[in-house]
């Protein structure tokens, strides 16, 4: 098909309309660590985040224990890892810290008290925020909770968060700055459910500073 617009004619492919099951088109991994009612930590991965200035939105499913301990608790850690931890993050998929299981979940999930050690991964103190980060995550994001909303179809919430502190791996950071590195970092990204890294960088904003 050709669409003329003035002197300037555009060809387009041809497309036809889908309904997929989900709609994960294409965004970063995040191991979300908040605290449980006994002080334990709990990890819950997800995809669903975007972040604007220092706010970082999360969408997250109602079913799972991140919602009520960020109800409660209002703080917690968000773990960015690299595309190298794939199979440790798949190993936290099917667990839930809920206990007993919620019925949605029953037929494809666990209880799991202790995903630290389910899936291999180390817990080291936050600075300004009571939930663990994650050793092996090249960044951490301590946050807080601003507010908690349902979201628009049910079954999930809308968090925003407030970014107090972030920390980076040396190996990911440009020396002398507070700059990552984008071409030493390659963050596990979840594309209509399947794990991808990125490639190599083909260009920069003329926004980038380094």
């Amino acid at each position: 098909m050709s669409v003329h617009l003035g002197s300037t004619q555009l060809t387009s492919s041809a497309h036809r309309t889908i309904t997929p099951s989900v709609l994960y088109f294409g965004t970063p991994v995040v191991l979300i660590t908040t605290r449980n009612p006994d002080g334990s930590a709990n990890i819950t991965p997800m995809s669903s985040a975007w972040a604007l200035g220092s706010t970082v939105v999360l969408g997250l499913g109602d079913s799972g224990q991140a919602v009520p301990n960020l109800e409660r608790e209002r703080e917690c850690v968000l773990n960015f890892p690299s595309a190298d931890l794939w199979e440790r993050v798949e190993r936290l998929a099917p667990l839930t810290g809920r206990h007993p299981v919620p019925d949605a979940k029953a037929d494809r999930y666990r209880h799991e008290p202790d995903k630290f050690g389910a899936a291999g991964l180390t817990p080291v103190p936050s600075q300004t925020v009571r939930p663990p980060r994650v050793a092996e995550c090249a960044l951490h994001l301590e946050a807080e909770v601003v507010s908690i909303r349902p979201g628009a179809e049910g079954g999930f919430r809308i968090v925003e968060t407030q970014v107090r502190r972030v920390h980076a791996a040396d190996d990911i950071t440009v020396p002398g700055t507070s700059h990552v590195d984008t071409d030493r970092w390659h963050p596990l990204l979840y594309v209509f459910r399947h794990y991808f890294g990125t490639g190599p960088r083909l260009g920069r904003t003329f926004k980038a500073q380094t």
